[in-house]
């Protein structure tokens, strides 16, 4: 018996394998299926039925709080027994995708939509995971097919988590009617709602814009045109705040933690925006020509920027403490990285390898939303937003300080120096030279210097 059980799971490892399962979420696919079998150990696994199936993700749908990736990771699992080990006749023409939404017990409850679902974000966890898990699951291909469509254009998590978190409140807007059944006046109320009752500024009623135009184009197969027919959130002209160069220095003096007060010196030293310093790897910094690979910045764009001098050794150092933990994880079977599909595919060994690895490293690890693999991930970018905001705080600087005042600065203070406009922007990363010239409007120079008349008459 023990022999037999042994080749059960050797088995059930290798087709799970074969169905792209990554090799440290394995442990999970096993867990499922022993909860599966010991819930019906009266039962031989060859007679059981797709009604056995239903019912039992049913019963969990109801006891177990499993996020949508682990339900669905349980759905897989289910799919790979029945299908690929015990191969029951029924089992591959079964709806295993559907499963999702069937298996869910819908609630008789209705909610309002201003008091359950505030546009500022959920008032407790557990309402937000509720809501989520209802409509998600009420509306399981459209929210699945949304998502295949932007991971196939190798979109940021971030990008589908507020696609997908846009989608979900229009739902809500509209009394849960189905997305798909929904038309171009819906769409216009519904952007108008967030200016005139919401009060929305002009960037998140374009980023609603963007979700559900990319959900109608790309799931349901309609172009929304002539989407002007709704009022519109009137974007401020308001100038970057930037500190002076002595209120740079007095804003860096103050971090107490040494690795934060890196990464600040970086986004200043080299005009980084918070997610490019979060996510450099090891071999984007380059010590022989003293400069900084930006991988994959706003827009899919690469660009170098310059490495200041000023902190080599303290990479280095930073550097030499990351390859210290990275064995570690080695030591105890970890030690991946996260790249994108093309590139692990591409590259199939570089998951472990040290040049790979991010520079600044979460203190534990984590583990993938989308493919469930454990990883040691980037620090998590709010970690270095408290850094700055603390030590602004600390400094006693009478300015709105953020991350992104320090990119401001470094901006200005080159054109201070000098620099022509076009290097500044190039070192910047924008498209167009215009975004560029905002910060010759904080220099107060639109094209010449301008005096005062009251120190002329002075």
């Amino acid at each position: 018996m023990d022999d037999r059980i042994s080749r059960f799971w050797d088995k059930y490892i290798a087709k799970a394998t074969a169905y792209g399962v990554h090799e440290s979420a394995l442990q999970y696919y096993v867990h499922y299926i022993e909860r599966y079998i010991h819930a019906h150990k009266h039962k031989r696994l060859a007679n059981h039925k797709s009604n056995d199936i239903s019912a039992y993700l049913v019963d969990i749908g109801r006891r177990d709080f499993l996020e949508d990736w682990q339900f669905q990771q349980l759905i897989t699992s289910l799919k790979i027994l029945f299908v690929e080990i015990i191969k029951n006749d029924w089992a591959a023409s079964f709806p295993w995708h559907k499963q999702l939404s069937i298996a869910y017990r819908q609630s008789n409850e209705t909610e309002d939509f201003e008091t359950q679902f505030s546009f500022e974000g959920y008032s407790e966890d557990s309402q937000r995971s509720s809501l989520f898990k209802e409509i998600t699951r009420l509306y399981f291909d459209d929210f699945s097919s949304l998502i295949t469509e932007i991971r196939a254009r190798q979109y940021s998590i971030r990008t589908e988590e507020a696609y997908v978190s846009w989608l979900l409140r229009f739902i809500l807007f509209n009394n849960r009617c189905p997305p798909s059944k929904l038309t171009q006046v819906d769409v216009a109320r519904y952007l108008e709602y967030l200016v005139v009752k919401r009060n929305v500024a002009a960037s998140t009623q374009a980023q609603a814009l963007n979700a559900l135009v990319f959900y109608y184009k790309h799931v349901v197969g309609l172009d929304l045109q002539e989407m002007d027919s709704f009022k519109r959130a009137k974007k401020p002209k308001a100038l970057p705040v930037v500190l002076s160069q002595q209120e740079v220095k007095l804003l860096l003096s103050c971090f107490s933690n040494a690795t934060f007060q890196l990464m600040a010196n970086l986004m200043y030293g080299a005009g980084l925006r918070l997610m490019e310093c979060i996510r450099l790897r090891v071999q984007d910094i380059d010590f022989d020509y003293q400069q900084i690979m930006v991988r994959n910045g706003k827009g899919m764009k690469d660009r170098v920027v310059p490495l200041a001098a000023a902190v080599v050794d303290r990479i280095k150092q930073e550097i030499d403490e990351r390859e210290k933990r990275h064995n570690e994880d080695l030591a105890t079977g970890h030690g991946d990285v996260y790249l994108p599909k093309a590139l692990a595919r591409k590259y199939p060994n570089a998951l472990k390898e040290f040049r790979w690895q991010y520079l600044f490293c979460a203190p534990k690890l984590s583990v993938d939303p989308r493919s469930g693999a454990v990883r040691r991930h980037h620090l998590h970018e709010s970690t270095l937003q408290k850094a700055v905001k603390k030590a602004a705080t600390l400094s006693n600087l009478r300015k709105r300080i953020t991350s992104h005042v320090l990119r401001h600065s470094f901006a200005t203070h080159l054109l201070e120096s000098g620099y022509d406009i076009r290097t500044v922007q190039e070192l910047l990363g924008h498209n167009d030279v215009s975004t560029t010239m905002i910060y010759t409007h904080v220099l107060n120079k639109p094209g010449l210097t301008v005096t005062s008349p009251l120190d002329i008459l002075q």
